[in-house]
C-alpha cells in the first residue's frame, strides 16, 4: 500500500503523545497479516504495522498485549508507541529494533520463564483479542480447563464447521473434549501471563543476544500453552527448554498435553488456510486420544 509521507505524520501524531516527524518511508517485508514499514525520522526510527480500517481492533489488542509483556520487565518486546485508525488503514506504530538471527537460546527461555510467574486470579483476559486473523474469546474462568475446551478447542471448532471441516474431524475433536479430563488428573495450572502466539517466527535477538518477542496474543491462561507452540513450527534450541525447566520446572504429563494445545493452532490454521491442516489437526486428535 502506498503511503502519503505527509498524511501519515498528521495520523501518526493524532494518535500519539510525542510529536513524530517522518523522513523517509520504506516497505519492509514482514508476516502474512500486515503490511510493514520503516519509518526514518530526524534522529530516531520506527516501526510500522498496517491493515485494513476494519481491522484497528486486531491492532490495538496487541499493543495492549505489547504493553502488558513490557511492563513484567522479564522479557524485551518492541515498545507500542501509538495506533489508530483511519479512512484507509489502521497502524500500529512501533520502537524500531535491529533485528538478528543470533543470540541467547538460554536467556529467551529463562525469560518466558519470568514472564510465565507473573499470575491472575482467572484464566482469559479483560476483552477478546486475535490470533492472526481469528477472533480468540478470552471470556474469565477460574477453571482452566473449561476455559480451554470452550474458548479455544470449542471456539475453533465451530469455526471448523462453518468452513466444511471433514466430519471425521469434528467427531474426533468433539470426543476428546469429552474425554480429556483424565489428563489433567493431579494437574492444576496457574493462570500465567503468556505470549499467546510463541512460535519462531516471533522471536529474534538484538545486538549484544537480547532476545526479542513480538506479535504477542496475550492472555492468563496454562504457560504449558506457549511452550508447546515452541514446539510446533520446527521447534527452540534446546538451550532455551533447559534454561526454562531449569528455572520454572515443567510438570511430566506435558509430554501428552502440548498436542491437545497445539491442536488449538492447527485448528486456527485450517480455518485461516484450509488445505491439509485437517489432516494434521485430525492426526493430533487421536495422537492425544490413544494417550488417555
Amino acid at each position: 500500500m502506498a503511503m502519503d509521507l505527509h498524511d501519515l505524520e498528521v495520523n501518526l501524531n493524532k494518535y500519539s503523545d510525542h510529536k513524530i516527524k517522518i523522513n523517509a518511508i520504506t516497505p519492509m517485508r514482514g508476516g502474512d497479516i500486515c503490511n510493514a514499514y520503516k519509518i526514518e525520522g530526524p534522529s530516531k526510527l520506527y516501526f510500522l504495522k498496517t491493515h485494513q480500517p476494519s481491522m484497528h481492533n486486531m491492532l490495538k489488542c496487541e499493543a495492549k498485549s505489547l504493553s502488558a509483556i513490557a511492563n513484567t520487565n522479564t522479557i524485551k518486546v518492541p515498545q507500542a508507541i501509538a495506533n489508530g485508525q483511519t479512512a484507509s488503514y489502521s497502524f500500529l506504530l512501533l520502537e524500531y529494533l535491529d533485528l538478528i538471527d543470533t543470540g541467547s537460546h538460554a536467556a529467551l527461555g529463562m525469560g518466558l520463564a519470568k514472564l510465565h510467574q507473573h499470575h491472575e486470579d482467572y484464566f482469559g483476559w479483560d476483552e477478546n483479542n486475535w490470533i492472526g486473523t481469528t477472533t480468540q474469546p478470552n471470556d474469565k474462568n477460574e477453571d482452566w480447563l473449561t476455559f480451554w475446551c470452550e474458548m479455544r478447542i470449542g471456539h475453533q471448532i465451530d469455526l471448523a464447521k462453518s468452513n466444511h471441516a471433514p466430519h471425521t474431524l469434528i467427531q474426533n475433536c468433539e470426543k476428546l473434549l469429552v474425554d480429556i479430563s483424565s489428563l489433567y488428573e493431579g494437574y492444576v495450572p496457574k493462570p500465567s501471563l503468556l505470549h499467546g502466539d510463541l512460535w519462531s517466527g516471533n522471536f529474534a535477538f538484538i545486538l549484544g543476544g537480547t532476545p526479542v518477542v513480538y506479535d504477542p496474543a496475550s492472555y492468563y491462561g496454562d504457560r504449558e500453552t506457549d511452550l508447546a507452540m515452541t514446539e510446533l513450527f520446527g521447534g527452540f534450541h534446546q538451550d532455551f527448554y533447559s534454561a526454562y525447566n531449569e528455572y520454572y520446572p515443567i510438570d511430566i504429563g506435558y509430554r501428552v498435553r502440548k498436542h491437545f494445545y497445539n491442536l488449538y493452532h492447527i485448528l486456527n490454521h485450517f480455518n485461516l488456510f484450509g488445505g491439509g491442516y485437517a489432516a494434521q489437526a485430525e492426526r493430533l486428535c487421536l495422537k492425544v486420544l490413544s494417550e488417555i
